[in-house]
């Protein structure tokens, strides 16, 4: 991997503060394929992390991931939060994953923003009626799994004329593909979807995707393990607001 040990220095490496979740996985598998050094420094959302007055200072809307970059814009650090800024950042200063054409850059900005406005929340929040509400909402799991199902019907059309979302593969795959790779979460079948199936597995066998998704491995809560009454409080109730 290119992560290295936070316990030691290593200058130029870019602080990337995460947990192991499909947001999470967003960064360290672009900073993976763009060979980028980086310095993990865990954010444990269960525990209360994204509250600390530290990582408020990164992160102000208390999500993660965030990254410092000790070499930014005219040698002075930079501190990003939100997945798709830091992508569209990471790809811009190294100038991977990034068309020199406009149109084509565009392209992929836009299958980007699919991705914030429209996979990440909508999966999302299915996975939180499915799997973390106190009571079962029917309403709730239907909404939200049918919004996932038809995301994936787009991603399908698309997948059908283009190898990746955005033609060549790029940041849109880099954000899209944690959530995706989950459809069993939301009992969606891809036997429906075979163009996202065979991008799924292409997206797999990347070895930066299977390098960042080593994130924090060591952390991953087990899904058979229930999630205990403090990580609710933290994740979902009134500490949020």
């Amino acid at each position: 991997m290119t992560a290295t040990d936070p316990a030691q220095n290593h200058p130029g490496a870019i602080d990337l503060y995460a947990w192991p979740t499909p947001n999470g996985y967003k960064i360290s598998i672009a900073l993976e394929e763009m060979g980028l050094p980086y310095t993990v420094h865990p954010v444990d959302i269960g525990g209360g992390d994204q509250f600390k007055p530290d990582f408020l200072a990164i992160s102000p809307n208390n999500r993660m991931p965030a990254i410092v970059d000790p070499h930014g814009p005219n040698g002075q650090p930079l501190s990003l939060f939100e997945s798709g800024a830091i992508l569209i950042y990471l790809a811009e200063k190294t100038g991977q994953f990034r068309p020199a054409d406009p149109a084509a850059w565009y392209g992929h900005v836009q299958w980007l923003m699919w991705q914030m406005g429209g996979v990440g929340p909508m999966f999302g929040q299915a996975g939180h009626f499915r799997h973390y509400a106190p009571e079962r909402i029917q309403y709730g799991i239907d909404r939200y799994t049918n919004e996932g199902r038809r995301l994936i019907r787009v991603a399908n059309t698309q997948l059908a004329k283009t190898e990746y979302l955005a033609g060549d593969y790029g940041i849109a795959d880099m954000a899209t593909f944690p959530w995706l790779r989950l459809h069993d979460r939301y009992d969606i079948d891809l036997a429906d979807f075979p163009h996202v199936k065979r991008w799924i597995d292409a997206v797999a066998a990347r070895p930066a995707v299977q390098r960042g998704l080593l994130l924090l491995a060591d952390k991953v809560r087990p899904a058979s393990q229930a999630m205990d009454d403090k990580a609710r409080e933290n994740l979902f109730g009134a500490r949020q607001r």
